[in-house]
């Protein structure tokens, strides 16, 4: 049997794979300061004004991103270390491309008016291959492999509440491919993201599969780092900080009095301080002002009237929307977290499985931020790209959604996470919920027209390729990782095995 490392390791490698495999070539706004960071070092993005909606131009400072900048600084990390052949590679396009002067510039085939500007503005200022590899290697060397190690942890806490190895790595599966991590994992996003590091401090303080485990000073640190981190990512973290925070005091409060000390509670203090301290500074240096976001200079936008730019008391109707909406409805987008909701209904009996602090933690989190996100007017906006705000309440509701799976009947469980996985596969392929029957529609036309891969699929509308059948790809990934498992690297407690 594998022990508890190698299934993390093959687990790892196989949901990066499919991860990457699955790529959107979206040139999301926080792609543009991570260009600029790799280039220049620079937050200044003038060299794309006019590209984006979301850029805009302050006089006297420079050219800037209306959001905060923690996903374009990790976004900058693999883009700089492929610059050597990124740039190799954009030249010599444009050297031929000069070569073989076009009359015309090459089209988009798609039925939105704005994808088509602006893949023809970044055609005519030559960024077109520039921004679909930097995009790529932003996903598979970052998006991809935090995704994956969230869903490594998310078998150690399952496997540490259960104590069923093949069961807690079953659902790790389906919560990374059977949630919207799978779907926002395809590109750049501060969302997901936020969802990532508040999993990874919650784990710092909890460990589940380490009995009678007590948070020490290093605990204590990181999860203030990863939590603070949030903050730098989106304002949404504010919300985790809250939330982790309190969990943190009360863990560190329950501790025995000889193992408890008051610097732990300093050095979680310090971590969220310090990432805090990064977020001041880039305001700072850019606006001019430590406090005020960058929302506060941007340029009037839709919704921008409604409260604090955008931000205005709570929505009942935006509420709902979060939750069961047709094109960016958390439930409607993962049915499979529907299952939280049926936890207390066995709480008496399955209590000793997730403690109370952490039934606190999980229910308290989700409930403040989806308050959160329900004053958050830019949430309307999410009718065409998809669920998003919410995303960062899923590895919490995945834990006590998980945990009632283990409760069903085997066939039933079975059934509904094949369903769940099939479903969240499909949004993760077709992406477009602004069309018909909105996420439902990725499940009509994937099971109606076929398979079919993201970053392929922008291919063909690019003219670079006529056929979009991924079959093949995929048959050749699913090799790739029956090996892994089936021949994989084996650990010493193996090897002493065998």
């Amino acid at each position: 049997m594998l022990s508890e490392s190698s299934i993390a390791v093959r687990l790892f490698l196989t949901c990066w794979i499919v991860f990457a495999l699955h790529f959107a070539t979206n040139t999301v706004r926080e792609i543009y300061p991570a260009l600029s960071l790799g280039d220049s070092f620079s937050f200044d993005v003038s060299e794309y004004e006019g590209i984006h909606p979301d850029i805009f131009t302050l006089e006297g400072r420079g050219t800037f991103i209306n959001n905060n900048p923690g996903a374009s600084m990790m976004g900058a990390v693999p883009y700089l270390f492929s610059r050597p052949l990124t740039d190799r590679i954009v030249n010599s396009v444009q050297i031929s491309r000069r070569a073989q002067p076009e009359t015309e510039i090459a089209g988009y085939d798609t039925i939105y008016p704005l994808s088509r500007e602006f893949y023809r503005e970044a055609r005519a200022r030559g960024l077109d291959v520039k921004f679909g590899l930097a995009a790529g290697i932003m996903q598979a060397f970052l998006m991809a492999p935090l995704s994956a190690l969230s869903a490594v942890l998310m078998f150690f806490v399952l496997y540490g509440l259960t104590g069923n190895r093949i069961a807690s790595v079953l659902l790790a599966i389906v919560f990374a491919f059977g949630t919207p991590v799978f779907f926002r994992t395809a590109q750049l996003n501060q969302n997901l993201l936020v969802a990532h590091f508040a999993f990874y401090s919650l784990v710092c303080l909890w460990r589940p599969w380490r009995k009678d485990f007590t948070p020490g000073s290093w605990s204590y640190l990181f999860a203030g780092l990863f939590a603070g981190w949030t903050v730098v990512l989106d304002y949404s973290g504010l919300v985790a900080v809250l939330a982790l925070g309190t969990y943190a005091f009360s863990k560190w409060y329950l501790t025995d009095p000889d193992d408890r000390k008051t610097s732990q509670l300093v050095l979680l203090g310090a971590g969220v301080a310090f990432c805090a301290l990064i977020l001041m500074g880039y305001q700072w240096y850019c606006f001019g002002n430590p406090l005020l976001p960058a929302q506060s200079y941007m340029p009037d936008a839709n919704f921008t009237e409604r409260g604090y730019r955008g931000f205005s008391i709570p929505s009942a109707s935006l509420f709902v929307q979060n939750l069961f909406g047709l094109r960016f409805g958390l439930f409607t987008s993962a049915p499979v977290l529907l299952l939280a909701m049926m936890y207390p209904l066995w709480l008496r009996t399955n209590s000793e499985r997730l403690p109370r602090a952490e039934i606190v933690l999980i229910a308290g989190f989700t409930l403040l931020f989806l308050i959160f996100c329900s004053a958050n007017q830019y949430g309307w906006m999410q009718f065409n790209t998809g669920v998003r705000h919410a995303i960062p309440v899923v590895p919490f509701l995945f834990i006590p959604a998980a945990l009632v799976l283990t409760r069903l009947p085997r066939t039933i469980a079975a059934l509904i996470c094949v369903i769940g996985v099939y479903c969240s596969w499909c949004l993760a392929m077709y992406r477009d919920v602004e069309q018909g029957l909105g996420v439902l529609e990725s499940v009509k036309s994937i099971t109606l027209e076929g398979f079919r891969l993201p970053w392929l699929w922008t291919l063909k509308n690019m003219g670079f390729v006529e056929s979009t059948s991924a079959i093949p790809i995929l048959v050749l990934a699913a090799a790739v990782i029956w090996v892994i498992w089936r021949f994989g690297p084996r650990t010493n407690i193996e090897r002493e095995a065998a």
